[in-house]
């Protein structure tokens, strides 16, 4: 997952506390708090977390799949360039904003950036896809998988960064509402 997110730096959580990890990064100018939740070794849960002053995106993780599980990838290295983003069917008000968090992780990147990543929303679920550009003949590109892939459902959303427990709730997931009509909320 490290990989996925350009000059990012991975650390086990271990014995910290979040209050903690958001002082270090306060302290260390970190723009964004990505804490990555497992079970068994797969990813199952993602909050992600904006400094200094908030948003933080809570999501649920399901369909993971990771990088050495696909197919043709490997033993082969993952360009470190700065993605291409590309974003679909955010159009409500809260789609647009989970998609400007999402989009605040990654730095602009170059023109002539050969690497892409895919958030589609349907039905409430990003799926995500890491993808890159290979050239196949003179004139032709092919979109190559790299992963990781998975689908993503955020379940709230508050105003506030992680560890500010008592931060405005903005937008909590409820899936038992009585009207049809709210049900795709992004």
């Amino acid at each position: 997952m490290r990989l996925c997110f350009p000059n990012s730096t991975r650390i086990n959580r271990g014995n910290y506390v979040m209050k903690d990890l958001a002082a270090a990064c306060r302290t260390n100018g970190i723009t964004d708090l990505i804490v990555l939740h497992e079970h068994r070794g797969v990813p199952d849960a993602l909050m992600l977390s904006h400094f200094p002053h908030g948003p933080t995106v809570l999501f649920t993780l399901t369909g993971v799949v990771l990088r050495h599980s696909l197919e043709g990838v490997q033993g082969a290295t993952v360009s470190e360039q700065y993605p291409h983003l590309i974003f679909e069917g955010f159009g409500s008000k809260l789609g647009k904003r989970v998609q400007d968090a999402l989009k605040f992780c990654f730095p602009v990147p170059k023109e002539d950036s050969k690497r892409t990543m895919t958030f589609v929303n349907e039905g409430d679920f990003i799926s995500f896809r890491h993808h890159v550009f290979v050239k196949t003949s003179h004139k032709e590109v092919q979109l190559a998988e790299v992963g990781p892939r998975f689908e993503m459902r955020p379940y709230e959303i508050k105003q506030g960064t992680i560890e500010q427990v008592e931060a405005d709730t903005e937008w909590v997931l409820r899936p038992y509402q009585r009207t049809a009509r709210k049900r795709n909320q992004l």
